[in-house]
């Protein structure tokens, strides 16, 4: 009888982590796409880079991260240079990442080093 109520008890624990891992059909992607200043320093681009990919850590609404450098060869990129996506389960979550003190400070890491920025969000299908 104990063990049968262990064993219960072990598969609800499992049902609720899965729950809890189980990320929504659609998740709202925030696309960010810089051009540096020519005069930006590969040590600065570094910094901003670095700073960028350690806001996951500091805000937890950030749902997923990653980030690239342009390697197209279509020569469409229109300067941009360094490709950024965020993940968010909901648009309440980005509305916290928005004006996030972590974000407002990343912002002051890029300084005046941009020439470009594009934004783009959208609900993935």
């Amino acid at each position: 009888m104990f063990a049968r109520n262990r064993r219960e008890k072990i598969v609800e624990e499992i049902k609720e982590i899965e729950m809890e891992s189980t990320a929504p059909d659609s998740v709202l992607r925030h696309v960010v796409m810089f051009g540096f200043k020519e005069e930006t320093s590969p040590e600065k681009i570094q910094e901003v880079i670095d700073a960028f990919a350690a806001l996951p850590n500091k805000i937890e609404q950030i749902k997923g991260f990653e980030w690239g450098i342009n390697n197209s060869p279509e020569g469409l990129n229109d300067g941009l240079t360094h490709a950024f996506t965020l993940t968010f389960h909901s648009e309440e979550d980005r509305a916290i990442y928005l004006p996030h003190p972590d974000h407002k400070a990343f912002g002051e890491v890029l300084g005046n080093s941009l020439s470009k920025v594009v934004v783009v969000d959208y609900w993935t299908h």
